[in-house]
């Protein structure tokens, strides 16, 4: 037994209200960017490419740092995380709001934004969830809480639009800065009991031995193939949706609504496919998702292009948008276990940043080489079966130790 389950253990009111306020913040501040694509790329006279590779950087130093991050908060608990993130989430939208060059965005938006977002979003939480909660309840409350990311989304990108037309792009990024301070605060509700004495808690497994278990498991593996599909896919919407209409003639503010739906909708898709995930086989549900959004992506591009169709597409995608989160982590949890949950779902979201730095990357360098996103599009399609195929074969099963999992 851990240290942490000798210990009266934090409420769930207590969990999900500050857990939730967090990834809020956090997930509403960033699905916002694609907002400051056009501003800053006129005003500094970059391309969209050089606006891409930052916001890509971002996605793969988030994955990359979130494995390290994941293996902090499993030893030290969550809260110590979490102020970090908070103060770095500040100094990178301050960073980004005065850079100078291409270079120096890079390294604030890019870097330090992800080392952030690394620290404040699902990994740390989620581990904080598996630790906390029952597992009878696990993949409802890992919903409730990817639902307030969504709830960020819906409140925070129209607030953030109104910014830029307020106060300019830069001082929006500034005032977006004590936002983020606000993260500090709210993670003194998710001090772990288990964690007080500033000693890890007693473990079963090694880290190398959990990750040695996971790498071995063929649906740890599959798993974080179809991850890879959903970075992809909401990071190139997410990003490039906005110039995407911007070319069509599409008024602005029907990019800042679209996305605003993509986030209500996801409130509810995201509770939903948490709590059908204590229900359902959870394979079934993410193949579905996966499947949901090429069907969706190819309605949207074969009907004509308006503001209505566009609102229809963000509702039906924010349905899909987050839902694979709630499923994918309680999944790796129901195998594995929570001991190292932080970790490796921090693997697990590493493969999902990589596909997000391709989706935003790729959006760009093809829209310059092409003049469209068409090809983009067409791609997302193809992964988005490929993701509904690879996540069929996934066994839930809990590893029995000192075994070797089955193959697939």
């Amino acid at each position: 037994m851990t240290t942490q389950t000798n210990q009266q253990p934090l409420s769930m009111a207590q969990i999900l209200l500050c857990g939730g306020a967090i990834v809020t913040l956090s997930m509403g501040i960033r699905h916002g960017f694609g907002l400051w694509l056009q501003p800053i790329t006129q005003e500094m006279g970059w391309t969209r490419e050089n606006f891409s590779l930052a916001i890509a950087v971002q996605n793969i130093s988030w994955g990359i740092l979130g494995i390290f991050v994941g293996m902090l908060a499993d030893r030290m608990g969550a809260f110590k995380v979490l102020i970090g993130g908070s103060m770095l989430y500040a100094l990178g939208l301050v960073g980004m709001a005065l850079s100078p060059s291409t270079l120096a965005f890079t390294l604030t938006a890019g870097v330090l934004i992800g080392a952030a977002q690394a620290a404040t979003t699902y990994t740390v939480i989620f581990g904080v969830l598996g630790r906390q909660i029952p597992a009878t309840r696990r993949s409802w409350a890992m919903g409730v809480t990817a639902a307030a990311g969504s709830f960020g989304q819906f409140f925070m990108v129209p607030v953030e639009g109104a910014l830029i037309s307020a106060f300019n792009w830069s001082n929006a990024l500034l005032i977006l800065a004590a936002f983020a301070l606000l993260i500090a605060a709210l993670a003194f509700g998710l001090r772990e009991p288990g964690f007080s004495s500033g000693k890890p808690p007693v473990r079963e497994q090694t880290v190398g031995q959990a990750l040695k278990e996971a790498w071995s498991h063929p649906s740890f593996v599959l798993l974080t193939a179809g991850y890879f599909v959903c970075g992809f896919q909401v990071m190139f919407i997410g990003v490039h949706m906005p110039s995407y209409l911007k070319d069509f003639g599409i008024a602005p503010h029907v990019a800042s609504y679209s996305l605003a739906l993509v986030g209500l909708f996801n409130i509810f898709g995201t509770y939903l496919a948490g709590n059908l995930g204590q229900k359902m086989p959870k394979r079934y549900l993410l193949s579905g998702i996966y499947a949901l959004r090429s069907v969706v992506t190819v309605l949207f591009l074969l009907a004509p292009l308006s503001p209505w169709s566009v609102y229809a597409f963000s509702a039906a995608m924010g349905f899909l948008w987050l839902s694979t989160v709630p499923l994918t982590n309680a999944t790796v949890a129901q195998i594995f276990g929570v001991q190292h949950l932080s970790m490796l779902s921090g693997f697990v979201f590493c493969s999902h940043q990589v596909g997000s730095f391709m989706g935003v990357w790729l959006g760009g360098y093809l829209y310059d080489l092409n003049g469209n996103y068409n090809m983009v599009w067409y791609l997302s399609i193809a992964l988005g079966i490929f993701a509904a195929l690879v996540n069929l074969p996934v066994r839930e099963t809990a590893v029995a130790r000192g075994t070797r999992p089955q193959g697939v």
